[in-house]
């Protein structure tokens, strides 16, 4: 990795260390048009962009090659390696490496920034006055502004990714990537890595015109040296995301490939500030409000998919049945889960450890006779092609949307009294019988004691190098949320090798005889967990992705609301975390305000994401919460360490936090 650490001197003067600040200064226009490659302001050139960006699709961009004078980018790329840190920082949405605010380049010491000088220049090259009217020109943007920079280097190695979103924050106006990929080892497609954009449909309905993003990408640009690609800011269209920068086979190869290291300089042109030329009073304000509003325009959600589909349990009819399973109870329970889980001091332990700290997870849930339906259902499906395109999908799977809220394959149940019909598939089974049964709801109001009053569930599959779930927060009453890990293969983080199928059908034969004896339960294994930690040039550790993670919320709405990995001395905030895993089922309560999210599955995963989830209605209690999310945090098998992080910011040069970094 590009992390080698400069030490900035301190100049002495008069036998003291003092650190001489330099002024502010500015290329001039002459200068600043010198720092582009010869031609580039031609009319005829300029009019050739600006035809072809009124042209593109699906929504208006430009890719101009070769943009800069390529001695001067040459000279940045070798500045940046040898001085600048980057940060590792990952939440819901992106995963990446990534330095300072260069705006903040001219708050540096003379030591420093003399390490600099093609950076700084290049900085001010890109937002002179002749540049900013260039990409106005082109995009027919209106005025921008050269005062708000507002630009980061973002480093991408392979596994790193940034998922679908339109990069309307605040005032920006224009976005733009230059690319900073090796100039000696071309960048092939095949890696990954590109810029990726989003068709968006139009529906009509009631009177309301709605934008609807595709599930589905329909521009591909891969990331070349020298390459600078930009667009206006169109609130509800201009979706796009960053392809995951693909593993290479082996370490021989990667090596060969220059390490894979996608470099760029991504940011934001502004609309103009007070005292620029095209400034307007409010128009900031105004600018943000209408783009949310856009955003927002007529009803979206109501075009997502899945759908919420609500099962309210009839209580009066519930209220008269005893809380305890009888015979018929069990006899239903045994065609689908351990018996393990079904004695009662086990049952006993379950509801301890989960009042304890409002939550658990269960290793081993489903019984080895039906776990072993549902794992050869699971590998025969992943030796099917990978449906890749909504089209693709073949029922009973459908393809969520839209994707700057989730992606994923889904299915729901047939029916919502919990039949369906015979000879269908065992997840199918799953999700129709077992968990909206009314003996499952028994089982879980013992083992939580809660008192449920609904229920809403799917299955879902998240296809490696392609889906996941962006963090959602829950308003309104609490709720028990179950995830069904049904992931059958190896190598998500924190694996352990499984029991043997005979091991567990000899526990289920001990179990059997003493489920009506309460025997002494069965005690979980703990999961071990390792943090990973990106090692200086060196490869990263694998990760798999597609974690389910919840969280605090966040009430800074300036900042990520889902960094749950960064540096070492902050609180990741995680509340509670599972790998994606095979038949480990986790039972969460979740309160109002708490984020959850899938992370993105790596295509460097060896199998697909699969699991069931649920989420139960609870009737609110008088009772005081007594849970404190200090102890959801202190427990060992339910978080996700904290990672470390071997960085500091480079001599003064504030830490970035911006939440779309292309």
């Amino acid at each position: 990795m590009v992390k080698r650490k400069a030490e900035a001197q301190a100049s002495r003067h008069n036998g003291k260390g003092i650190l001489r600040k330099r002024s502010k200064t500015a290329l001039s226009n002459e200068d600043a048009q010198k720092c582009f490659r010869d031609g580039l302001f031609k009319k005829s050139v300029l009019q050739k962009y600006t035809t072809n960006y009124t042209k593109s699709e699906p929504y208006q961009h430009s890719v101009i090659n070769e943009l800069i004078n390529d001695e001067l980018l040459r000279s940045v790329r070798n500045e940046i390696w040898e001085n600048v840190h980057f940060t590792p920082k990952e939440t819901d949405i992106y995963k990446i490496h990534q330095s300072g605010d260069l705006a903040n380049l001219d708050g540096l010491d003379d030591a420093a920034l003399e390490k600099l000088p093609s950076l700084l220049k290049l900085r001010d090259a890109l937002y002179s006055e002749p540049f900013r009217n260039y990409v106005a020109t082109v995009t027919a943007s209106g005025d921008l502004s050269g005062r708000k920079t507002d630009m980061a280097i973002n480093v991408y190695t392979p596994g790193c990714h940034l998922l679908c979103h339109d990069d309307v924050i605040g005032s920006r106006r224009v976005s733009y990537i230059l690319y900073l990929t090796d100039p000696d080892i071309p960048w092939k497609a095949e890696w990954g890595g590109a810029l990726r954009l989003f068709p968006t449909s139009t529906i009509e309905e009631d009177g309301e015109t709605t934008k609807i993003p595709s599930p589905d990408v329909s521009k591909i640009i891969p990331p070349a040296w020298n390459q600078l690609s930009f667009f206006a800011v169109q609130p509800g269209e201009s979706f796009h995301d960053v392809e995951e920068v693909y593993h290479a086979a082996t370490k021989e190869q990667l090596e060969k490939d220059g390490r894979r290291v996608r470099m760029a300089i991504s940011g934001w042109y502004h609309i103009p500030q007070i005292g620029e030329q095209g400034y307007v009073k409010g128009a900031e304000e105004k600018w943000g409000h209408n783009s949310s509003l856009m955003q927002l325009q007529g009803n979206p959600d109501r075009y997502d998919l899945p759908q919420s589909q609500l099962n309210v349990v009839e209580a009066q009819v519930e209220a008269n049945e005893e809380k305890g399973l009888d015979e018929s109870d069990l006899d239903f329970l045994l065609q689908y889960m351990s018996p393990t889980y079904l004695t009662p001091d086990t049952l006993e332990e379950v509801s301890e450890r989960f009042l304890e700290l409002s939550s658990v997870s269960l290793d081993g849930l489903l019984s080895a006779k039906f776990s072993e339906k549902v794992k050869a259902y699971i590998e025969s499906q992943e030796k099917l092609p990978i449906p890749e395109q909504n089209a693709d999908v073949r029922a009973p799977w459908h393809m969520s949307k839209p994707p700057h809220k989730h992606r994923f394959l889904f299915q729901q149940p047939l029916t919502p009294k919990g039949e369906t019909p015979a000879g269908v598939d065992p997840i199918t089974e799953l999700l129709n019988v077992f968990f909206p049964s009314k003996q499952f709801r028994k089982w879980l109001e013992i083992a939580t004691e809660c008192e449920v009053e609904n229920f809403d569930m799917l299955a879902r599959r998240f296809r490696k190098g392609h889906d996941y779930a962006l963090a959602t927060s829950h308003e309104g009453q609490s709720r028990l949320e179950l995830s069904l890990g049904l992931t059958p293969t190896n190598g998500w983080g924190g694996d352990e090798e499984g029991e043997t199928e005979e091991t567990e059908e000899l526990e289920e034969e001990e179990s059997k005889s003493r489920i009506k004896k309460k025997a002494n339960g069965h005690s979980n294994k703990k999961e071990k967990r390792e943090p990973e930690v990106i090692k200086k040039e060196k490869e990263e550790t694998d990760d798999a992705g597609g974690q389910e993670v919840y969280m605090a919320g966040d009430d800074d709405e300036t900042g990520d609301a889902a960094v749950y990995k960064a540096t070492a001395d902050e609180d990741d905030g995680v509340l509670f975390s599972m790998f994606a895993a095979w038949n480990k089922m986790s039972i969460v309560l979740r309160d109002s305000g708490v984020l959850k999210f899938v992370k993105y599955v790596s295509k460097n995963a060896n199998g697909d994401r699969w699991d069931i989830s649920a989420a139960f209605g609870v009737k609110e209690t008088d009772d005081d919460d007594d849970d404190d999310d200090d102890e959801a945090d202190g427990d060992e098998e339910s978080t996700v360490p904290l990672e470390d992080s071997e960085e500091e910011v480079f001599n003064g040069f504030p830490d970035s936090d911006k939440s779309n970094s292309d």
